[in-house]
């Protein structure tokens, strides 16, 4: 059936001036919309999105799921990365430690008994 002589199907008072390709119904300009190079009702773009709201629905509650599972890791990451540094920190400080020889743990005793050996006793 030709679209010349036919009325929109929700304006009646207008012309029709598309066929909408998914219902076969005839609209007026402002009852369509370009969609993928094709002019389709509102109707039938409601339709076809249904289907692909439902799988990002889907799709991002995933996401959401491995973005809270990330974030916790990070934190768990963080900590160890934490652990490890302290632990390099005081692991270097010992070694550096102990790399000092013993005597200079010893010269501040030995002049002390140096210094009490020096003093003169009463009796002489």
């Amino acid at each position: 059936m030709p679209l010349a002589g036919q009325r929109c199907l929700r304006h009646p008072d207008r012309e029709a001036v598309a066929r909408c390709p998914e219902c076969r119904r005839a609209y007026c300009r402002e009852c369509v919309t370009e969609h993928d190079g094709r002019m389709l009702c509102a109707a039938c773009i409601a339709r076809l999105r249904a289907p692909v709201r439902a799988e990002r629905a889907a799709r991002g509650s995933l996401v959401k799921l491995a973005g809270r599972l990330l974030r916790g890791a990070g934190k768990a990451a963080r900590l160890g990365a934490g652990v490890l540094a302290a632990w390099l920190f005081f692991h270097a400080l010992g070694e550096t430690l102990a790399m000092i020889p013993d005597a200079t743990h010893t010269v501040g005793a030995a002049a002390t008994s140096a210094d009490d050996s020096a003093e003169p006793e009463d009796g002489e």
